[in-house]
């Protein structure tokens, strides 16, 4: 597996189409853009479709960057398009040796004993080794219910490492993370990992929620003979009761802000100040101004909480 041929690296947006997004997705979108402008990288964006999908959410979502003065460089890849392309590097991996069935469901899997010092979730191997046999009865039994076993990567089951330019160094174990759910759908770690390598994405900026993913991904990069990204986690915007923002806390979103009087300035002056950079230079009225004074050395390390507008 081999980049995209091209000179300039690349850095994306990756939202999933199942709705208008909130104030915390755009901010994490826009500081993808900057960092990109910021670095020479090209900025790309990548309509991840292969599971919750509401019509028209994608184009909503690609206009209202377009109108905070965002437009990717290339045209958005779309991961629906691309079954095959999964199937090709899931088939690499098989033919490696790398690739068993799993039978277990989300329940079997929280009621098995855990490995000694796994994280919360960790996949305790249940089907990792079992015998043909075995695996024929499990299979059966998946029919009768009318469903299909998923697929699980043969990890080494360690702790690996990346650096991050705002976190430092992170570790994670690495587990027999899904590969192909039971459903069919190619699950999240392999389709992103395909996908920033044929587009030469060579640093992910994103909410610090998925950082313990990226050792897994760089792992599995590493077994598909593509380079990993650097990483660029940053801190997520939560509401008034510490929780992740949601679209249930209020007017979150860009069109309801919009219809609560909120203009492109005022959104740019909130990411100013949720960026804790208020008090540098002048206050930001663009994303011009936004690619000027973003100090990715500067910003503030902690959550930012966001406050809804009381709606009228």
């Amino acid at each position: 597996m081999t980049p995209a041929g091209t000179d300039r690296g690349a850095g994306r947006f990756a939202p999933s189409p199942s709705g208008d997004l909130h104030i915390g997705n755009i901010r994490s979108g826009l500081l993808s853009y900057v960092r990109a402008r910021q670095t020479g990288r090209r900025f790309l964006w990548r309509i991840e479709d292969l599971d919750r999908v509401r019509a028209g959410s994608a184009e909503s979502q690609l206009a209202v960057f377009a109108e905070l003065g965002v437009a990717p460089d290339e045209r958005p890849l779309i991961q629906s398009q691309r079954q095959e392309i999964y199937a090709r590097a899931l088939r690499g991996l098989d033919e490696a040796g790398l690739v068993y069935e799993c039978y277990c469901s989300r329940k079997d899997i929280a009621q098995a004993p855990s490995a000694p010092h796994a994280p919360p979730g960790a996949y305790p191997g249940t089907c990792r080794d079992l015998g043909e046999d075995e695996r024929a009865e499990q299979r059966r039994r998946l029919e009768r219910k009318g469903r299909q076993p998923a697929l699980r990567l043969r990890a080494d089951n360690r702790e690996h490492q990346i650096d991050d330019v705002l976190l430092g160094r992170v570790s994670a174990l690495v587990d027999d993370l899904v590969l192909r759910r039971g459903d069919g759908v190619f699950a999240y770690n392999l389709t992103v990992v395909v996908d920033d390598a044929a587009s030469g994405v060579d640093e992910v900026v994103r909410g610090d929620d998925l950082a313990s993913s990226a050792p897994r991904q760089a792992y599995l990069a590493g077994l598909l003979r593509a380079p990993a990204p650097g990483w660029v986690h940053v801190p997520l915007v939560l509401n008034t009761e510490g929780r992740r923002l949601a679209k249930r806390d209020g007017a979150v979103t860009y069109q309801q802000l919009s219809a609560q009087g909120w203009t492109r300035a005022d959104v740019f002056a909130w990411m100013q100040r949720s960026l804790g950079l208020q008090d540098v230079g002048s206050e930001w009225r663009d994303i011009d101004d936004m690619i000027a004074g973003v100090d990715f050395d500067r910003i503030a390390r902690g959550p930012t909480v966001f406050e809804p507008p009381v709606q009228e």
